[in-house]
């Protein structure tokens, strides 16, 4: 499984629901990296999508404590465990886990890349992600070239779990 995020030079991910900053490269780049593919989020963060809606193009689950819980065009899960029984079905590369932070920090340890926007900037946030300089386990495979958008400084970088490493 993979995951696909943005975060600030806190690691830091969102503020009162919504992303810290929206960059047009990196809505490219989760269009392209998720695009047919199933994207896994928390209602929270479906919600806060254009209509509150999926996303076209890709199978969306959706975790919710709520039983009661059913939004058209995803499917809903209600664990953690109930979630990667459902995953089964599909080829694990195809999976994206998109958030928020409850979500990053569930299926983390069930992931084996992570696509992180690294943007050179500290936001006002409430939200953060584990940082990945840091976490046991976790190794920088790939940062592009630093990209701009307006003032903003930012990377694309591609982190992998150390046992998916060629030749471990």
């Amino acid at each position: 499984m993979n995951i696909i995020v943005a975060v600030d030079k806190n690691w830091s991910i969102g503020k009162n629901g919504q992303l810290l900053v929206s960059i047009p490269a990196d809505q490219k780049l989760f269009r392209q990296e998720t695009m047919g593919k199933v994207v896994v989020m928390g209602r929270k963060t479906l919600e806060s999508l254009p209509g509150g809606q999926p996303l076209p193009g890709r199978t969306t689950i959706v975790l919710s404590r709520n039983p009661d819980y059913r939004v058209k065009k995803a499917l809903v899960c209600h664990s953690v465990s109930e979630t990667l029984e459902t995953l089964k079905g599909w080829n694990q590369d195809d999976v994206f886990i998109a958030g928020g932070q409850q979500i990053y920090e569930a299926f983390l340890p069930y992931c084996h890349t992570a696509h992180v926007t690294y943007i050179d900037y500290a936001y006002e946030a409430d939200t953060g992600f584990p940082n990945l300089d840091r976490e046991e386990g976790w190794d920088l495979d790939l940062e592009t070239e630093e990209e701009t958008y307006f003032s903003l400084c930012y990377t694309f970088r591609r982190y992998v779990k150390r046992s998916n490493l060629r030749g471990s």
